[in-house]
């Protein structure tokens, strides 16, 4: 399986801390069958201030270190951007990393607040879309403002944003209400991508076959594997070449 959205890296956001936590993480990950993971730290302005660069190396890093460990677990860099209009300035200058290629286009996995939809966020989709840059949304289901209104991701995707749905919201480990808007999602035909989002061994670790299970169950083996394997290799595989 192929992981386009997790917090492998270490010391970059609030994901693993060290490089023994990222260790231990690449095991899990290897261990849920995942193969292949595009590292995703956040870059938030304000707070977590990433930069493509310093992205880049910490990738190298723990390569080298799965290397030694001799963890089979091949890693490419991305990262989870929060919407802002920071995006279209990053944008302007080159320096947004993207997962990678969707139909022609680049691929940026978008965050929102967790609390809300921005106004007219449609707006700065649709300005990315312009510019052949498709964005992936991230985790809408556990968003409360798309939980409260649902409609409210229309125009999103009739504008062709794609939506990258947390693995373990579907398992139910974000609780019943998010659980159900993503199998809702799912049963519509709207998901794009299962991700792990995992941040750290305990609580929030890379797993994406509970999820897979709850989707087959859904929507078939052969729909869900598309979400976990196929859609993502797409996408991603440049990452790997």
């Amino acid at each position: 399986m192929i992981d386009l959205h997790n917090h492998l890296l270490p010391g970059l956001d609030d994901g693993a801390t060290d490089l023994e936590s990222a260790l231990q993480l690449a095991r899990l990950a290897v261990q849920d069958g995942i193969s292949h993971v595009v590292c995703t730290p956040h870059i938030h302005p304000g707070r977590h201030d990433n930069s493509p660069a310093g992205i880049e190396s910490a990738r190298a890093g723990l390569a080298a270190a799965l290397e030694r460990a001799g963890i089979p677990l091949r890693l490419g860099a991305a990262a989870e951007v929060r919407f802002g209009l920071e995006v279209m300035d990053s944008f302007s200058r080159g320096t947004l990393p993207f997962l990678g290629e969707w139909q022609g286009n680049r691929v940026l996995l978008l965050e929102f607040p967790p609390g809300e939809l921005p106004f007219a966020a449609e707006r700065l989709t649709h300005w990315l879309l312009e510019r052949r840059v498709v964005p992936m949304i991230a985790h809408p289901e556990r968003n409360k403002a798309l939980m409260r209104s649902p409609a409210k991701l229309k125009p999103l995707l009739l504008q062709g944003c794609l939506l990258q749905v947390t693995a373990d919201s579907v398992a139910g480990r974000f609780g019943p209400a998010v659980q159900a808007f993503s199998h809702a999602l799912l049963e519509q035909d709207l998901v794009s991508v299962l991700a792990s989002d995992a941040h750290d061994p305990r609580h929030r670790p890379p797993r994406l076959g509970e999820g897979l299970e709850h989707a087959a169950r859904l929507v078939g083996e052969a729909r869900a594997e598309r979400l976990v394997r196929h859609i993502p290799w797409q996408i991603a595989q440049s990452h790997f070449a």
